[in-house]
């Protein structure tokens, strides 16, 4: 099935960088930003007390500067426009849910992961979308700086604003690496967030219906 993934490596110029895709496959990097994180990180290696030139971090600083750009290519995608990619007229009415999405995204504030699921539900209101553009515009969202907070509050507003339904729900389970390896060091920690409307908001039956979907 063609999901518009491009599977090859190749550098980008600024126009492509520079308007959003609707998905493509990720692992796509420009090479003059590839040199320059390349060059930032060599520089934090010797800050911190390292050796850049030791045969171990050789090719590091190159390695770093990809990986920035994978864990950080949400910006160069429309969520939305991958949901209008695959919308359908369907007379259904029922709850639709989507749950156990694997999150990977990064703190803002210290650029450390954080992981989990994300769950998302919504009730047509004379359309769907194709199922997997939802774990789409979830990786979208979270492969950019992220507190997860506001990344649930996107996930929610572009089906909101893109299906039009009668109602969205967004929950999200993650541990954050910035609270279990430093600061305050707490392993077993585990933040929830949701983020509702319409149907989900207004009617508490639906709402416990959803949860017990996703298990809470």
């Amino acid at each position: 099935m063609n999901d518009n993934r491009n599977t090859d490596n190749h550098h980008t110029d600024d126009s492509e960088l520079a308007s959003p895709q609707r998905y493509e496959r990720r692992d796509v990097y420009h090479e003059a930003t590839t040199e320059r994180l390349a060059a930032h990180t060599r520089d934090i290696l010797s800050l911190i007390g390292e050796d850049p030139e030791r045969e171990g971090l050789l090719k590091t600083p190159e390695r770093v500067a990809k990986a920035q750009q994978f864990l950080t290519h949400g910006y160069q995608l429309d969520p939305e426009a991958i949901l209008r990619s695959a919308l359908f007229e369907e007379d259904y009415a029922q709850m639709i849910v989507v749950k156990d999405i694997e999150v990977y995204s990064m703190c803002e504030h210290h650029m450390l992961p954080f992981f989990g699921k994300a769950h998302v539900a919504y009730i047509p209101n004379g359309r769907i979308v194709g199922l997997s553009k939802i774990p789409r515009v979830v990786d979208v969202f979270a492969r950019r700086l992220q507190v997860q907070e506001r990344l649930t509050i996107q996930i929610r507003d572009a089906v909101e604003r893109v299906l039009q339904p009668q109602g969205v729900a967004v929950v999200i389970e993650a541990q954050h690496l910035c609270m279990m390896m430093r600061g305050a060091e707490k392993q077993n920690s585990l933040t929830t967030t949701s983020a509702m409307s319409g149907e989900f908001l207004n009617n508490i039956h639906t709402r416990a219906e959803f949860m017990r979907h996703v298990g809470r």
